[in-house]
């Protein structure tokens, strides 16, 4: 696929903003779903566990098809992508609005599922391929849409659900998101093939690994299973809010924080959003500065420990309000900090694909929602906050003492076969593709690759039929 490169549309920040914007109206698709678990088993009684199947199916259709459309991404753009995403996640809803039985309501949330890969699975591989040297803040700020987009209508989906019914209110934000995103689409554009040139900066792979590639290296496993450990405590906390504050019998008392008056349910989950969507960004940032690693190991004890205070002191409104932002602020950061830490490791020309292929750990972590429903029925809600607790944990001693050095020998494996190369000789590998050909590689740290640019472009005739 061609580079699209128009006199406005062809600047990085305006294709990060489209991104963000799709990503914000596709954001409710996930987190505004609590908000109807509980109107839905009012009317019809099928049991919350049975319902949250739905959120599961939407979640594991979501990711574990975006390394399709991240195929689909690198091969034609993303632009026809967005577009048929479009137009599923509004299908979605307006089906939801119908569903009177559990079948139809798991064929809408299959279908949505569809379509918000299609857009998140797009928007953070296009980000990716926009800013190969600032990964960590191009995927926070754009991953911060779908965290933080569900802020601005949890208010008004929450009103139209009592005032009209839930009904009426998936069919009109579905028609509403479904359009907003239509209209995004038409402005995305392909990265110019030259930001793939772009010189790797600190700890960043100076080659491109395919995905089949991907999947045979160890360091991949390891970042995947931190994945599932993190996702599966946040996707139960952002599916169950709704019915949490109820069973802890905080979701009506008020809540007064600086001035601002609101029944602790719904102060919860606003505040969850907007927290959700700036941590994501500042971590992104964050590990720019010190480290993807290290970002992790931090970001992930902050969690155990809101998620062990939700657990022991979670009946008091105010510290379920402040202990719930304090989680989100620092779960939303694993999808900012993970693409980007693929997409260092394993090279940007095909960071879509190998981006949804990591994304699927999401949908693992989902399976875990109905059984977290029927863990907290029988055993009440303190014993699912230990579990997710012990997973934070086990996630951030995963990302110091494993997968850290895991990474500095992945990184010495593509030096050494790039030295290699540059010497003539050939050496054991895969045939990962050089992202940026060197000439002179003899100065690498052992941690670190790093090349000038006038050194990465090999004009022999050899070279080029390679490439």
């Amino acid at each position: 696929m061609k580079p699209q490169s128009d006199s406005i549309l062809g600047n990085p920040w305006i294709q990060l903003a489209l991104g963000v914007v799709c990503m914000a109206a596709v954001a409710n698709m996930q987190y505004g779903w609590t908000l109807f678990v509980t109107p839905i088993d009012a009317k019809y009684h099928w049991g919350r566990s049975a319902i949250q199947v739905a959120f599961t199916i939407f979640v594991l259709v979501e990711t574990w098809l975006v390394p399709v459309e991240g195929y689909l991404v690198d091969r034609f753009g993303p632009r026809v992508v967005v577009l048929g995403g479009a137009i599923l996640i509004a299908l979605a809803w307006v089906l939801n609005s119908f569903a009177s039985s559990l079948s139809m309501l798991y064929v809408a949330a299959a279908i949505g599922g569809i379509g918000t890969g299609s857009v998140y699975g797009t928007c953070v591989g296009n980000a990716l391929k926009w800013f190969p040297g600032r990964r960590g803040l191009a995927a926070g700020v754009t991953a911060a849409g779908f965290g933080a987009g569900a802020a601005l209508t949890v208010l008004p989906i929450s009103k139209m659900i009592i005032s009209a019914g839930y009904e009426h209110a998936f069919f009109h934000f579905g028609i509403l998101q479904g359009l907003i995103v239509f209209v995004m689409a038409c402005g995305l554009r392909v990265a110019p093939s030259q930001l793939l040139a772009t010189p790797p900066r600190a700890n960043q792979s100076a080659r491109s690994f395919t995905p089949l590639q991907v999947l045979r290296k160890p360091v991949f496993w390891v970042l995947y299973l931190m994945f599932v450990l993190v996702a599966s405590g946040g996707l139960m906390m952002a599916a169950s809010m709704g019915p949490i504050a109820k069973d802890l019998k905080v979701d009506s008392l008020p809540v007064d924080l600086l001035g601002l008056v609101m029944p602790a349910g719904i102060f919860a989950i606003t505040l969850d959003r907007i927290f959700d969507g700036v941590g994501r960004p500042f971590f992104g940032w964050v590990s720019d500065q010190i480290g993807r690693e290290n970002t992790m190991a931090i970001a992930f004890a902050i969690g155990a420990v809101a998620l062990f205070t939700l657990g022991q002191a979670g009946s008091d409104p105010v510290v379920f309000v402040l202990g719930s932002a304090l989680y989100f602020g620092v779960f939303g950061e694993i999808y900012s900090l993970f693409p980007a830490t693929q997409g260092d490791t394993f090279g940007g020309k095909y960071a879509a694909a190998n981006a949804g292929m990591l994304y699927t750990a999401k949908g693992i972590g989902a399976l875990l929602v109905p059984i977290a429903a029927g863990t907290a029925a029988s055993m009440g809600w303190h014993v699912v906050f230990a579990i997710a607790t012990t997973f934070n944990v086990l996630a951030a001693t995963l990302a110091l003492l494993v997968f850290k050095p895991l990474r500095v020998r992945h990184f010495a494996a593509v030096r050494a076969e790039l030295e290699s190369q540059s010497t003539g000789h050939s050496a054991p590998g895969d045939g990962v593709e050089q992202q940026a050909p060197s000439n002179s590689l003899a100065h690498m740290s052992t941690s670190v690759i790093s090349v000038p640019r006038h050194q990465l472009v090999d004009k022999s005739p050899k070279s080029r039929h390679r490439a």
